[in-house]
């Protein structure tokens, strides 16, 4: 009898849900921030043009990011829609290189945003279904660290390529990663999955009956505070790093690629530890303290970057993104699957959550670009670190602790 339960329910390597992590990174990564430059610099798109793209391709993304959490509760096919999407993104990579002319690329780019929009949350619900929740938070840290891993490798890997053959090169380490990324996908058994732990399900609830309905997004007074939260964090950190790039391409014309790249490079090798140590700490500290840590530190570095214009400043002070982003990361999925539990709406909420942070992280840009053309470098950064610091008030003294006290 022990040897039928074991075929049931087979086991899977570790390591396979860490190389979805890195490999994933190293898919979106090999594509994002790098159209916008190949188009202007080597395709002479007007940023008129380019601005046209981006903006629809983001809209698209905000648009499916609840509606595809949905999906990803309610099927079972969740290795289908990872690798489905990877395909996606592998085509539309390749158009963008072969016809980088307007309509293909637009297209091509829509289609990407829907399909970057399945990864968060599919990756969160095999995660929650691969993993009991005694190990969940040391998993999630896990996740994130390999998910910065994979940023770094890549922007590494992309700078050479880049270098070596051109921009528009690039396109062509998408495909490759995420054929790698599929068969990282394809060796977690299907079987090996708990599908409706995978969506937070309680035991007693499992199939249709007893799950909460799509209200759960706007009863849950935690899930609601959380999601303004993290609106709030992302209005305010979004338009920093592009603040501090014109601020050294500014100040350093002719270094300002590799002044950019030092500060990407640097923060994601922060976020790495951070992230770790999150997983490691966030069932003995608590979800909240840590949590405050991370608000806690993005006013402050909107501060210091109105001190000086010194190139190393301006990057030193980029690490400081490391701790709040590391640990915001690694923490926004495991404190979604504490409010969730037991609703069978965890893909749901992660899906709203999203929409949210991409909300903020819209209007961040905008916000700033309007405020710096009026006032300047230093109230942008300033008005930045208020947000942030009504993020942490409204944190500090509305969102409750999540994590189960023994």
């Amino acid at each position: 009898m022990a040897v039928a339960v074991a075929s049931k329910t087979p086991t899977y390597r570790p390591a396979s849900v860490d190389a979805i992590n890195f490999l994933l990174a190293d898919v979106r990564g090999a594509f994002g921030p790098y159209l916008n430059v190949f188009l202007v610099t080597e395709q002479h798109w007007s940023q008129s043009a380019v601005g046209v793209v981006t903006m629809v391709g983001g809209l698209i993304g905000l648009a499916v990011q609840t509606p595809i959490g949905a999906a990803i509760d309610a099927t079972r096919a969740k290795r289908a829609a990872i690798v489905l999407a990877l395909i996606v993104l592998a085509i539309g990579a390749v158009v963008i290189f072969a016809v980088p002319v307007f309509w293909p690329v637009a297209i091509a780019n829509s289609l990407m945003a829907v399909a970057g929009a399945v990864f968060g949350p599919a990756v969160a619900a095999l995660t929650l279904g691969l993993t009991p929740r005694p190990r969940l938070a040391r998993r999630m840290g896990r996740n994130s660290a390999f998910d910065h891993a994979g940023n770094v490798a890549i922007a590494l890997v992309a700078a050479g390529v880049g270098y070596a053959v051109s921009q528009r090169a690039v396109f062509l380490l998408v495909p490759v990663c995420a054929a790698m990324a599929s068969v990282a996908v394809l060796s977690i058994p299907g079987a090996a999955i708990d599908h409706d732990r995978a969506r937070d399900a309680e035991p007693e609830e499992r199939g249709n009956e007893g799950l909460a309905g799509f209200g759960i997004l706007v009863t849950s007074r935690p899930l609601v505070i959380f999601a303004s939260c993290a609106l709030l964090f992302h209005l305010a950190n979004a338009a920093l790093l592009p603040l501090v790039g014109q601020k050294l391409a500014i100040a350093y014309p002719k270094e300002a690629t590799a002044m950019m790249s030092a500060c990407i490079v640097a923060a994601q090798a922060v976020m790495l530890p951070i992230a770790l140590l999150v997983g490691r700490t966030a069932d003995a500290w608590g979800r909240k303290p840590l949590f405050l840590a991370g608000f806690a530190v993005l006013p402050i570095r909107a501060v210091l970057y109105t001190l000086s214009n010194n190139g190393a400043w301006l990057i030193g002070v980029q690490l400081l993104d490391g701790v709040g982003a590391g640990i915001f990361g690694a923490l926004t999925p495991l404190v979604i699957a504490d409010i969730m539990r037991g609703t069978g709406r965890y893909n749901l909420a992660q899906g709203a959550v999203a929409t949210m942070q991409g909300i903020g992280a819209s209007v961040s840009g905008l916000a700033a670009g309007v405020i710096v053309d009026h006032a300047g470098y230093g109230p942008a950064f300033l008005a930045a670190g208020a947000t942030a610091a009504a993020a942490f008030a409204l944190f500090a003294t509305q969102m409750p602790e999540t994590a189960e006290r023994s």
